[in-house]
């Protein structure tokens, strides 16, 4: 097979008024007493109604615009918003609310025109947003739009992690992503589990990716599985158990099926780490 690197494009007419755009969000949220909901809510309205971003307050209040037009208005301030995760017994409030904001601007601007399929300026705002919302960030972390999380504070991820396209992290029990994790289209990663029995009988387990992970299109990663180092889940597998190190694995549930060339000798034999579970 071929190697065939990315291609370097040149920058787009506009690419001033975008690096301007970043660097006003980048300066913002490095100040520590900076008004999150207050500014999520101004960036939004400069994006989606531009012609109210003056006047939002009086705006909201005014009973002479339609209901549905003061109703989104309103929406563009976390504040006037409710997210899932709130609802969760175990949300807490006080993280919760710091990245709320942020969360709703992400989830946001994936869904207005200067976003959709916007790659670079996308890019660039979300790696910008994530070290603001997860407990840890590495270095070049990638995410394409519509990624969505459940507390988001939860997470840990290691340099040159990438996450594509409607990709769900739930981080309610903790995701942890070591270096150059990839996680394709469509993937889901859980780290809580409910009981057969009793729905709201929830459990909380970390679910852990280690360095050089690849986890494939409509992959489904269940709570508290660990996929070891340079492990691969293959497209539309359920990984039910841990992956060993350099194991492909696919199925539902996923089993080994190769391990991959670049393994050493003796990954076929390979034990996992004394705190996964039992395998295949």
């Amino acid at each position: 097979m071929a190697i065939k690197p990315l291609r370097q494009l040149t920058p787009a007419p506009f690419a001033p008024v975008a690096d301007a755009w970043i660097e006003r969000i980048d300066a913002a949220l490095r100040d520590p007493s900076l008004d999150r909901p207050r500014f999520c809510r101004e960036i939004l309205c400069e994006l989606a109604y531009p012609q109210y971003a003056a006047n939002w307050e009086t705006a909201v209040a005014d009973s002479t615009l339609a209901a549905g037009t003061r109703l989104s208005l309103a929406a563009l301030d976390p504040r006037n918003v409710t997210l899932e995760p709130e609802y969760y017994a175990e949300c807490d409030d006080v993280k919760f609310q710091l990245v709320k904001p942020l969360l709703w601007l992400w989830y946001s601007f994936d869904r207005l025109p200067v976003g959709g399929q916007n790659v670079d300026l996308g890019v660039r705002l979300r790696r910008l947003l994530a070290p603001q919302i997860f407990k840890k960030c590495g270095e070049r972390f990638k995410a394409f739009q519509h990624v969505e999380f459940s507390f988001g504070y939860n997470i840990e991820c290691g340099d040159d992690v990438v996450v594509h396209r409607h990709v769900l992290l739930d981080d309610r029990g903790r995701i942890v992503m070591g270096h150059k994790v990839s996680i394709s289209d469509y993937a889901n990663i859980y780290s809580h589990t409910h009981s057969i029995v009793d729905q709201a009988d929830v459990t909380n387990v970390p679910t852990i990716l280690e360095d050089g992970v690849r986890i494939t299109y409509h992959a489904t990663i269940l709570a508290g599985v660990r996929v070891g180092t340079q492990g691969m889940v293959g497209a539309m597998a359920v990984a039910t158990k841990d992956v060993r190190p350099y194991h492909v694995n696919v199925g539902i549930p996923a089993k080994s099926v190769r391990v991959k060339p670049n393994a050493p000798t003796d990954s076929w034999n390979s034990s996992r780490t004394a705190n996964t579970k039992d395998g295949e």
